[in-house]
């Protein structure tokens, strides 16, 4: 790579493109606006010093920002490089410039994944928008997520069972055919895993199905066994198909001795137990896909996605514009767009609680920290809202109610009903009796504090039934230390006034903004495979939103939010004179 950034436009390219566009368009005003951001040093560590020169990565990332931004594949985005004169504005490049191949796209973005560099467009761009006074720390800022579809076929365990021994030897056929010759019989195999595993070829009946389950054990174990042999190449196991077969046999079977002493493979089921779901493969050629669940009627395979976006309007500007979708034009008192400061991408068995401290500390990083942080009741915790407010980051979201019996049923004493002396580490019921234990312990991780009171102490009492359906007789407390304790207190209480829902009502937007990402960027589905490559098209999209509500900014103003009348409405006017 030689550094030398975004080329000068020809001049017959720029009385061409001017005179095609006089209005400009996305591409024109994208290379007259923020030239400097798609600059070649930031990637020069992804670039070799020696070699014939390459293409230039800024402009390669230009046109991967387009491209996001229109939602073309990459042979398309490489047509509109020859094709649209506001491109070859954009880009620099002479009006009978060819272009590249489109295999070039997918280059840059695997030099990008391996190197790290993914957000690199999305950080210049935000860094510039820093500068030029559209995003700053302090404010307000919203998050959500979403889920994303992988890019490879949804599998049941049998189909992953008989495809990634498919994967293995295709994989063999390739590194190693010679080998896999004198281990397996060829023709049988090619026979079974010729075309690919899908539930359309499997047998009708269990009791097939059963057999091919042990078919396509046998045949996995056969192959880890061949691989792992003291006299098989070392290198044979370092293929990666061949590594994640052998982790989908220890998943999926399990192998036990029968009566006669012999070993039985056998598939797994619940009794026998499964790896959990964040470390569970769900395909041999997306090793970071996984399966997930949100509520009863959303499963899906593949990531999750978390966009966090400044939020500088009012709650009824968000929604007389779609909940801040569309162009992105911000409203009040700073007059600016709302621009996305923060993109997250984690598999899809990653809670969003998760994800809070990381977004935090990364907006801190960047110097875009809120003051306030909108988000759903997915994120908060108390030790999150704690740490937070030491950061002068106050979280508006709100927090899990109470979920005893007690403050389900709404019927009884809940922990509310008691108090809570911290310094001399006892709890008085509403009976007015004191408990009895003040034991600290750890609980998944956390600090808590379990109070109980005497079985003595509750025996005798008259609201006994209202107080506790135990067993043994006694009520027990779970706290949380004095300052989490309290400032969780303090948030269920807050967000039961309307003041607070009033105040909340601003986190709405960032659906919109969800909304948007998915019509025109198509973050829904994964383009790639493998989490960092997601990664990458998550910052990409990111980028290419923040591009688009800019250029609205530019080409509108920063508040022209015209509502246009409908036909109907006009119609009434009309009658009505």
């Amino acid at each position: 790579m030689r550094p030398v950034g975004l080329p000068e436009i020809p001049e017959q390219t720029v009385v061409v493109a001017r005179a095609a566009f006089p209005k400009g368009s996305l591409a024109i005003r994208v290379r007259d606006h923020l030239a400097e951001v798609f600059a070649d040093e930031p990637f020069s560590e992804a670039f070799g010093l020696r070699g014939a020169p390459g293409l230039s990565p800024g402009v390669l990332s230009l046109v991967t920002v387009l491209q996001f931004a229109e939602d073309l594949t990459d042979r398309q985005a490489a047509a509109m490089a020859v094709r649209a004169i506001d491109w070859k504005y954009a880009l620099g490049a002479d009006l009978t410039d060819t272009g590249f191949d489109a295999s070039v796209l997918s280059k840059f973005r695997a030099r990008l994944a391996d190197n790290g560099m993914e957000r690199v467009a999305f950080d210049r761009l935000l860094e510039h928008c820093k500068d030029a006074g559209l995003v700053a720390a302090g404010g307000k800022q919203r998050t959500d997520s979403t889920h994303v579809i992988s890019a490879v076929r949804d599998l049941n365990r049998l189909e992953l069972a008989g495809e990634s021994v498919r994967a293995a030897l295709e994989a063999l056929a390739v590194a190693a055919p010679l080998w896999l010759a004198g281990q397996i019989d060829v023709t049988e195999f090619a026979d079974r895993y010729g075309p690919r595993v899908d539930g359309w070829r499997m047998p009708p009946s269990q009791t097939k199905r059963d057999r091919l389950a042990q078919v396509f054990g046998q045949d996995a174990l056969a192959l880890c066994r061949a691989a792992w042999a003291e006299d098989a190449p070392a290198w044979i196991r370092q293929i990666e198909a061949v590594h994640l077969l052998r982790q989908v046999l220890v998943q999926t079977y399990i192998i036990r001795s029968d009566s006669r002493g012999r070993q039985v493979i056998k598939k797994r089921d619940a009794d026998d137990g499964v790896p959990p779901g964040q470390l569970r493969l769900a395909s041999p050629y997306d090793t970071d896909a996984r399966w997930a669940a949100k509520g009863d009627d959303l499963f899906w395979m593949g990531y999750k996605i978390h966009l966090t976006e400044t939020c500088s309007t009012l709650p009824d500007a968000d929604a007389d514009a779609d909940a801040g979708a569309g162009a992105g034009a911000g409203a009040g008192a700073g007059r600016v767009p709302n621009l996305i400061t923060d993109v997250h991408t984690t598999d899809a068995t990653v809670p969003d609680v998760k994800a809070t401290a990381p977004i935090q500390r990364k907006l801190a990083e960047r110097g875009v920290k809120p003051a306030e942080h909108y988000l759903d009741s997915g994120y908060p915790s108390a030790d999150l809202i704690t740490k937070a407010l030491e950061q002068g980051i106050r979280m508006v979201t709100p927090v899990l109610l109470d979920r005893s019996a007690q403050a389900k049923a709404a019927e009884g004493f809940d922990k509310n009903a008691f108090t809570i002396n911290w310094k001399t580490r006892q709890v008085r019921c509403p009976a007015g009796r004191t408990s009895s234990h003040w034991n600290p312990v750890k609980q998944h991780g956390t600090d808590a504090i379990v109070i109980t009171f005497s079985v003595l102490t509750c025996r005798d009492c008259p609201f006994r039934q209202q107080c506790t359906t135990s067993k043994i007789g006694r009520r027990m407390l779970t706290l949380r230390p004095e300052e989490l304790h309290e400032n969780l207190a303090r948030a269920r209480t807050e967000q039961k006034t309307e003041t607070w829902k009033n105040k909340y009502a601003l986190r709405a937007g960032v659906e919109g903004t969800i909304n948007q990402a998915l019509d025109i960027t198509g973050i829904r589905r994964a383009r790639y495979r493998g989490l960092p490559k997601v990664r990458l098209q998550h910052a990409f999209s990111a980028t290419a939103l923040n591009v688009i509500r800019l250029d609205a900014h530019w080409a509108t103003g920063p508040l022209d939010r015209i509502r246009r009348s409908s036909r109907l409405e006009r119609l009434s006017y009309r009658l009505s004179a």
